[in-house]
């Protein structure tokens, strides 16, 4: 999955597309992990930057190269050059921004219209921020559609490696692999409240018991 004129590795490498909302913190996200940044490449046909991750797992070394969409997102939609051979993704939204929630459907119905069956994670982004405007138990897509979801702070660095070691696990079909060290991250730039993000973390998980909303829009009514 290496770009032109970059060199492959020996060890298994993924197309990892990263979709969402202009200002959802896409690109901020790719760029905590430090050999990413420093190793991108910019391909102009399709205005996207490319960051080589590695992760080290206690199976040996992998790599995802992450598609960033250099903002082309905010002319609606994405063209399907980025999206083939996609072999996994990350849905971003804002959790201070509604409207960012509510567009989710649409970047995952264009995600599985090019790329069938791929794991995909679904990223609230921005939970250090307070005045969050959509609450945990508002989240309810990734229930309907069987996808992962984590909560996640791209400027703190909170949770960052959950989406990476998700999407290993179901590409290498083995629930039992982990990392064995961290990426190099930028250092955070915002602090979160961990204690009140544990309550939110376990309001998550007790949505999780209750019936999913029947509403056909597979978000909320905007207020």
């Amino acid at each position: 999955m290496a770009l032109q004129g970059q060199q492959t590795v020996s060890y298994p490498s993924f197309k990892l597309v990263i979709v969402g909302d202009g200002g959802t913190g896409k690109t901020t996200f790719v760029k905590r992990h430090l050999t990413g940044e420093f190793e991108k490449k910019y391909e102009p046909t399709i205005g996207v930057e490319v960051h080589p991750l590695d992760f080290h797992t206690n199976v040996g070394p992998i790599r995802f190269y992450c598609w960033d969409t250099a903002g082309q997102e905010k002319f609606g939609g994405l063209r399907d050059g980025y999206y083939i051979h996609g072999q996994c993704a990350i849905i971003m939204f804002d959790v201070t921004a509604r409207l960012t929630y509510k567009n989710v459907p649409t970047w995952h119905r264009d995600l599985c219209r090019v790329c069938e069956n791929i794991p995909i994670v679904l990223c609230g982004n921005k939970v250090d921020v307070k005045n969050r405007q959509v609450k945990a138990k508002q989240v309810t897509f990734h229930r309907k559609k069987n996808l992962q979801y984590y909560e996640i702070s791209a400027k703190s660095n909170y949770n960052f490696e959950k989406p990476f070691l998700y999407l290993t696990r179901k590409l290498a079909g083995d629930a039992t692999i982990h990392f064995v060290e961290s990426p190099a991250l930028a250092p955070p730039e915002v602090t979160i409240d961990l204690v009140q993000q544990q309550q939110i973390e376990k309001d998550l998980e007790d949505a999780r018991a209750q019936p999913l909303p029947d509403d056909d829009d597979d978000a909320f009514q905007m207020e």
